[in-house]
């Protein structure tokens, strides 16, 4: 496959791959949740990757237009952070030349049209959690450019964090722990665990508050050690799907360590590609 075939087939593959694993506290094929099931993810992957995917189109553009055909496609927010990561990425790898390099290009080249639609897709997304910020708030035309609202953002959301790092977060922590995975059971396990552990998830910080994300990375701090001694992942099942059940019956969905998952999986697969 070539071109926009290739780049919305990785993306695709990327979003398979993140709802096969039994990803705890998240949707996956073992368990639905928080009134999300598989097939609303599946409907949201294919309604979003032509979106993402459409050549030349602006980055904002493509980030609004994957917003509101999942919209249409399943009535509720399943892919706001998803798309938001994958839309640069895929930006990226349309235009060639290094994918890491080729982010930071796209970032640093977008105009406050693109943050405007990207506030536009935001609030029609509506994520859940979001209140009203001091700064930029994403319900009024934007003002600023998009890396200034990303930039306020940032020290609260890793999904923003991303954007004024040039996705250091998916390349230096995500990526390699994909590569340490490889031949593996459920491979999106490996960057899923490795945001979680490492930094409290932003959606259940918006939703319930700074603690109880803290104490959730705390639960899942052990999980990459255990993961990583456990020769056969699938023999580790019953114990995600316990933390699985106790996270679900809390209402508490690590939904940014998802996002960050797929957008992993999906630069995985865009630098084989590009390659």
């Amino acid at each position: 496959m070539r071109g926009r075939a290739a780049i919305a087939a990785a993306f695709l593959a990327a979003c398979a791959d993140e709802l096969a694993a039994p990803k705890p506290g998240n949707v996956h094929r073992f368990a639905a949740g928080h009134g999300m099931t598989v097939a609303d993810f599946e409907r949201s992957a294919e309604a979003a990757a032509p979106m993402l995917t459409r050549p030349g189109a602006p980055l904002g553009a493509r980030i609004f237009t994957a917003v509101a055909a999942t919209r249409a496609a399943v009535g509720q927010n399943t892919n706001l952070g998803i798309i938001l990561l994958c839309a640069p990425l895929a930006m990226a790898a349309e235009r060639g030349g290094g994918l890491r390099a080729g982010v930071a290009r796209v970032l640093a080249a977008a105009e406050r049209a693109d943050a405007d639609a990207v506030f536009r897709a935001i609030t029609l997304a509506a994520p859940g959690g979001l209140g009203t910020a001091q700064h930029y708030d994403v319900r009024e035309a934007a003002r600023v450019s998009l890396a200034e609202a990303m930039a306020d953002a940032a020290p609260r959301d890793l999904i923003a964090r991303q954007w004024v790092s040039d996705f250091n977060d998916i390349f230096a922590r995500g990526v390699p722990a994909l590569a340490a995975w490889r031949g593996r059971a459920w491979p999106a396990l490996a960057p899923y665990f490795a945001f979680l552990a490492a930094f409290p998830d932003s959606h259940i910080a918006r939703k319930h508050g700074a603690a109880v994300a803290e104490a959730v990375r705390r639960e899942a701090a052990s999980w990459p050690q255990r993961l990583a001694l456990t020769p056969d992942t699938r023999a580790l099942l019953p114990a995600l799907l316990a933390f699985d059940a106790r996270l679900k019956s809390a209402g508490l969905n690590p939904g940014t360590s998802a996002d960050l998952a797929v957008a992993s999986l999906f630069a995985e697969r865009l630098l084989q590609w590009c390659h």
